[in-house]
């Protein structure tokens, strides 16, 4: 009887102790995330403005925020950077993938140096790109010393091109990561639908666009769904590049909301514009998880 009890203590420590280690980090991410969250949509119905206020005033706080230009000038250069983020990027991966699936030499040594830039934070990206594009030390300033005088690339200071400088850094550091996203996708296709194809005198190009790409829709939507994400929430890598700048031409929502939440000590406002973000990444989220869990289920 006494190793009866014996074994069972055993099985219930063996079932309990996986959960006694992770609770200490549920528990912080339950408060430091989800409670935060909680806390900045409640901040974003009050008048803070310096420090949290607990005065409710609606939705004025919302109201405030679509009349305000900076906030349009904001979601103007969300569009244009997320739009030709996602598609060149996009691009770009599928193009380095198909090149690598083709069993070329140096695969092993190409695939790295195409990842590597993933590797580094938006801060080294931002700072390495911003020394790059200032036409006082960068590519501008070499191609003179070179003696090419005519040549000019001030993107960087021009306020109708900057934004383009933040999508040029950004496409550069995130494509490798898209690549080994289709790679994988590609290298999972089964060999056995290709080899039927070849023999029905299916050509390289038919093959591409009939077989091998309708099947990378799952690399197709997650890669879409991870680039949204990083576009709507850009912050260090505009800070470090542009500033923000000129003046606001390369202000995105990250930035607004950290310029009038500590900056311009409207915190109110800013609450809302984190909300609204929040809501913006939910929105291309939800319906991703809810359409991976059905097929799982399915």
């Amino acid at each position: 009887m006494a190793v009866d009890t014996s074994v069972d203590l055993r099985t219930r420590l063996q079932n309990w102790l996986p959960k006694i280690v992770l609770a200490p980090s549920f528990a912080l991410v339950l408060i430091f995330v989800y409670g935060f969250i909680l806390f900045t949509v409640y901040l974003s119905f009050t008048d803070s403005r310096m420090l949290p206020s607990y005065g409710l005033v609606g939705w004025e706080n919302y109201s405030k925020l679509f009349r305000i230009r900076e906030w349009d000038v904001a979601i103007k250069n969300l569009a244009i950077f997320a739009s030709l983020y996602i598609v060149i990027c996009t691009l770009i991966g599928l193009f380095l993938a198909i090149f690598l699936d083709q069993k070329i030499r140096g695969e092993g040594v190409l695939r790295p140096i195409f990842l590597y830039p993933m590797a580094l934070s938006f801060i080294v990206t931002g700072t390495a790109w911003k020394w790059f594009l200032d036409p006082g030390i960068g590519i501008e300033n070499t191609m003179h010393l070179w003696g090419w005088e005519s040549f000019e690339f001030g993107w960087i200071k021009d306020r109708n091109m900057a934004i383009y400088t933040i999508v040029i850094a950004a496409v550069w550091q995130t494509s490798g990561f898209v690549m080994a996203m289709f790679l994988a996708g590609l290298r999972g296709i089964d060999t056995e639908i290709l080899k039927a194809a070849q023999m029905d005198g299916a050509s390289n190009w038919q093959m591409y666009r009939r077989i091998i790409i309708p099947q990378l829709r799952p690399a197709f939507l997650s890669a879409f769904v991870i680039l949204c994400h990083l576009a709507i929430k850009s912050y260090d890598l505009v800070i470090a590049l542009t500033g923000g700048g000129p003046g606001n031409a390369t202000a995105v929502p990250a930035t607004f909301m950290y310029s009038y939440t500590f900056t311009r000590n409207q915190m109110g406002i800013g609450a809302s514009s984190a909300v609204i973000m929040l809501m913006t990444i939910a929105a291309i989220m939800v319906p991703y998880l809810y359409a991976e869990l059905r097929e799982k289920k399915g």
